[in-house]
């Protein structure tokens, strides 16, 4: 389990993240979302121990990170931002370097290397000299290095940053695969890697935790979720828009660019689309089309952050 509890972060006068408490056990991915500049960072950095918290506490698997920090790390792999490494050394260098660091000895060196080497596809480029290789490949000599001594946890920032996209969803089936006894942190940019393998998401801004849910539990807060476009034969937008307006079940009500409307739920969770289509019927009006949306991560996120997606 990892146990977060009132972790702060102080920079002089700057406050980077703010009394954040969780959380996590195991088969749990979480993603951590959230602007640039927004404290993800610096959370996973006190997570993992290299950053020293200004107040709080972090317990792994019932470790204090800051009494029992060697006990605490040899339960974790970390994939830092831009995956750094020795590039002047051969990547089968560098994974008996860190598997030694981590403890083993002898045939088990050999076993971990050719273990994370089959897992993250590396065998064509295992005498490579680092610095020689692609960013796709020097991210996966990351991923590798943090996967070698078998962690039960692991902290993964940007895991698919640089990878091209059969190389992002093999990482992300990885996830899937581990996740079943690990616990995951992801930080992550791409918001339908969250959708794709994490079973909750939290997003930061400003160092707080403003929202804290499943993926699916996050897109059902969006505006859109259960919102109805439809255009009617032989009916003006704006004669359309005005009775849709006059139902309860109907909140906003916009009109589309090139013609339709689009009508937002009164309550959330509770779609228009029985009221709309009870409408049509009384009125005996045909629909050129009608749809009904889901909700979006992203409307979701810019809503939770003022809007600054990047």
């Amino acid at each position: 389990m990892i146990e977060v509890e009132n972790l702060t972060k102080q920079f002089g006068s700057m406050t980077v993240v703010k009394d954040l408490s969780f959380e996590l056990g195991a088969g749990s991915v979480l993603g951590f979302l959230g602007p640039n500049g927004a404290g993800k960072s610096t959370t996973m950095k006190m997570i993992t121990g290299f950053l020293t918290p200004s107040s709080g506490s972090v317990r792994i698997q019932g470790y204090d990170i800051a009494n029992h920090r060697q006990a605490a790390q040899a339960e974790m792999g970390y994939l830092p931002e831009g995956a750094p490494s020795y590039e002047e050394m051969t990547v089968a260098a560098f994974l008996k370097f860190i598997a030694e660091i981590r403890g083993a000895r002898g045939a088990l060196i050999r076993q971990w290397v050719d273990r994370v080497t089959d897992t993250v596809s590396l065998r064509a480029v295992l005498h490579q000299r680092i610095e020689t290789l692609s960013k796709g490949y020097k991210r996966r000599v990351g991923l590798a290095q943090a996967l070698i001594h078998d962690p039960s946890i692991l902290i993964l920032d940007e895991p698919t940053d640089g990878l091209d996209p059969n190389q992002k969803h093999q990482v992300r089936q990885m996830i899937l695969d581990l996740s079943d006894q690990k616990i995951v942190i992801i930080s992550t940019h791409i918001l339908e890697e969250v959708s794709a393998v994490c079973s909750r998401a939290m997003i930061i801004n400003a160092g707080e935790i403003v929202l804290d849910d499943t993926p699916e539990g996050l897109c059902q807060r969006a505006e859109g979720h259960l919102s109805v476009s439809l255009r009617i034969n032989g009916v003006s937008d704006e004669a359309l828009s005005q009775a849709c307006s006059q139902l309860p079940q109907c909140g906003r009500v916009a009109l589309i660019n090139g013609g339709g409307v689009r009508v937002y739920p009164a309550e959330a969770l509770k779609g228009p689309l029985a009221a709309l289509q009870a409408l049509m019927k009384a009125n005996h009006w045909q629909p050129e089309w009608i749809q009904q949306h889901e909700g979006q991560l992203d409307e979701v996120f810019r809503s939770a952050t003022g809007g600054r997606l990047q």
